[in-house]
């Protein structure tokens, strides 16, 4: 599926001009969006129904109201899972996100946007610039119109650094929103309702904690669909891949410790850490891809070196899908997913085994003395029998997930792999074979790139507030209270009777009680906002006294604002509604230990490994191989000599290429 983007704009003569993507451009992006917001209509429906139907229960006596009440809920409750069912079967549709290349390598995994409902901010906002800064509201009308544009913007975003970008201007504004019109005495009206990424059920707040969160948690995602894209045939398009998977789990941690109590199971603890997992698992894949795309030369310490690095992998993936099928993270994770990394987590290992068995078995004649010794305790062929019975393994995995089913290039590569391994093992079968040897140790894992977690820069960008006419933040909040706009009669007298002090708003200190503009109400403390019909809460004390001295006969008029003493703020309360869904982490912070220092402290035995010991780097063969891919053009996009390693299409029988 090919997505058209269309990038953010800015503007130079506007604060801003937002852009997003079309949302109704038939991309298969655009189509899944489209797809998940109206699945989740349809489950909030249903719960709604469901609740008015426990509802009912609970208050009735009638029994034959109570059969029909029952009778209902299961429907309800079939029709919930139904669409449950097809959610998870929207979060399994990881094809709709690679980048489709005539040789295509293993998809990814990306996650879906969160969806939101519109929110239209006009009345409440005008009401309360009316009643809080006594302004007039209607003059900010397209304030408020761009306000709203950039957060339907934010909805359907390219996905591309300017989608991100667009997100990130949108985070950006909205601590400056908070401040200009969400008062900690006071709610506001507004809800702002967010469904969960996996289950669909709809969270609702009042604050704007849940709106911070679920932008984040959208340029969390949005790194990981470009990561997804990203042309993994070359070493650019790797190299984005690495660094959009790495921000990705950045922001996720961000949001992780930043949002302890977000009432979206998506924005839990113990999911987040397993996403953060597994986007830094999809890195370091694409760090052993990089690795190995130029070719993997046939020299004894560069598959040793290779095996590692598999390895790694495979271990990483290990992780994740422990975590993934921890309760209650298996409940909600698709089983795609955590298919996915079992089958990723055996490809991987079974990989790291098939280039050891090829440096023992292509390499045995350069061996030294510490090698010849290892060779005796167990045959060469058992780590190419473990690489036959992990590939099989990762098979028969595969066939047990129906959406895994759908991706044959992954079932190619599977196929692709297991096969050259057999071909490995029949090359060295009238090698002299003994019944004693012992099973082939695993492999240690070791990598010279780890994947780190990185917060990108555009996660805060520099922004204009849009109601900057209200007048300098630090004073014009929605924690201040004011007196409404006083009058003040000035004559014109080079003796105001106060002095001025302050940037902006300029404020009056030293008033002389005596002077005429005292007796007209002027008082310590007031802060100037107007000197005739000029504004002026934006001016330093120069700009406002030039003022005040260009005074005729008649006197000037100033406006002038006190500050009342506020009651002490009240606790936020923020009126929550999670789909009658229990409202406590308890459970799931608990779900999976997050110290994951020591993998190896889970397993019960662990074997000595083979790479335990030095390698030396040999030089026997300039050959090289490459990884496994699913090649249905029947060409080679790097223009190298010997064939894909392995190809679906053919299988290279050669034991000196790879």
């Amino acid at each position: 599926h090919k997505t058209t983007l269309k990038s953010a704009e800015t503007s130079d003569s506007f604060p801003f001009s937002p852009s997003g993507c079309n949302p109704f451009a038939q991309t298969g992006r655009s189509k899944l969006q489209n797809q998940r917001a109206t699945l989740n209509q349809q489950i909030i429906k249903q719960m709604r129904m469901r609740a008015g139907a426990e509802n009912l229960l609970k208050a009735t006596s009638n029994n034959k109201v109570k059969e029909m009440v029952l009778l209902e809920l299961s429907y309800v409750n079939s029709n919930l899972q139904l669409l449950m069912g097809e959610l998870e079967g929207l979060n399994s549709s990881v094809e709709v996100y690679q980048n489709t290349q005539e040789t295509t390598n293993i998809p990814l995994i990306a996650l879906g946007l969160k969806e939101t409902k519109d929110i239209d901010f006009s009345t409440l906002f005008k009401d309360f610039i009316l009643e809080h800064y006594s302004e007039d509201g209607n003059s900010f009308e397209d304030e408020i119109a761009d306000l709203m544009d950039l957060r339907q913007a934010c909805r359907t975003p390219s996905r591309d650094e300017a989608g991100v970008e667009l997100l990130a201007k949108y985070s950006s504004h909205l601590p400056l929103m908070e401040n200009r019109f969400f008062s900690p005495n006071r709610q506001t009206g507004i809800f702002f309702t967010w469904y969960d990424s996996f289950t669909g059920v709809p969270v609702c707040q009042q604050n704007l904690s849940l709106e911070k969160a679920s932008i984040l948690f959208n340029m969390a995602a949005l790194y990981s669909q470009i990561g997804t894209r990203s042309n993994r045939q070359t070493i650019a398009g790797l190299e984005e891949a690495i660094s959009a998977f790495q921000k990705s789990a950045g922001i996720l941690n961000h949001l992780k410790e930043t949002f302890t109590h977000t009432p979206s199971y998506d924005m839990s603890p113990a999911m987040l850490s397993m996403l953060i997992r597994m986007t830094l698992a999809q890195a370091q894949e694409c760090l052993f891809e990089k690795t190995a795309l130029p070719g993997i030369r046939n020299q004894f310490h560069c598959l040793m070196k290779m095996a590692q690095e598999a390895a790694k992998v495979s271990e990483i993936y290990d992780l994740v899908h422990q975590s993934m099928i921890q309760t209650p993270i298996k409940d909600n994770v698709p089983f795609f997913w955590s298919t996915t990394t079992q089958v990723k987590t055996n490809h991987y290992r079974s990989m790291a085994h098939f280039f050891v068995a090829s440096a023992l078995l292509d390499h045995h004649d350069d061996e030294d003395q510490q090698e010849k010794t290892l060779s005796q305790v167990y045959d060469r062929k058992a780590h190419i029998r473990r690489a036959i019975t992990g590939h099989e393994e990762a098979l028969r995995i595969y066939s047990l997930c129906h959406h895994l089913n759908k991706l044959e290039v992954l079932e190619d590569i599977l196929r692709a792999s297991l096969q050259r391994s057999l071909n490995k093992c029949s090359e060295n079968e009238d090698e002299e074979e003994f019944t004693d040897y012992t099973e082939a140790p695993d492999i240690i894992s070791k990598t010279e790139h780890k994947a780190e977690m990185e917060v990108p820069a555009t996660t805060k960008v520099k922004v204009t507030d849009f109601f900057q006419r209200l007048g300098p933040l630090s004073v014009f909040s929605a924690r201040q209270r004011w007196t409404a706009p006083r009058t003040i009669k000035l004559p014109e007298d080079r003796d105001l009777g106060f002095t001025l002090k302050g940037e902006s708003p300029v404020q009056v200190v030293s008033l002389d009680r005596l002077c005429s503009a005292a007796a007209d109400g002027l008082k310590e403390g007031d802060y100037i906002v107007a000197v005739g019909d000029i504004d002026c809460k934006w001016m330093s004390v120069s700009d406002v006294m030039r003022l005040l001295k260009d005074v005729n006969e008649e006197g000037i008029d100033i406006q002038v604002v006190s500050i009342m003493d506020s009651n002490p703020p009240m606790p936020t309360k923020s009126a929550t509604f999670c789909g009658n869904l229990p409202k406590t982490y308890s459970m799931i912070c608990l779900a999976y230990d997050d110290d994951d220092k020591n993998p190896k402290s889970r397993k019960v035995t662990k074997k000595s490994s083979f790479l335990n010991f030095a390698l030396k780097n040999r030089l026997k063969s300039a050959s090289t191989l490459s990884l496994p891919t699913a090649d249905h053009s029947g060409s080679l996009p790097w223009n190298k000599p010997c064939p894909s390693f392995p190809s679906s299409s053919s299988y290279n029988n050669d034991s000196a290429l790879y």
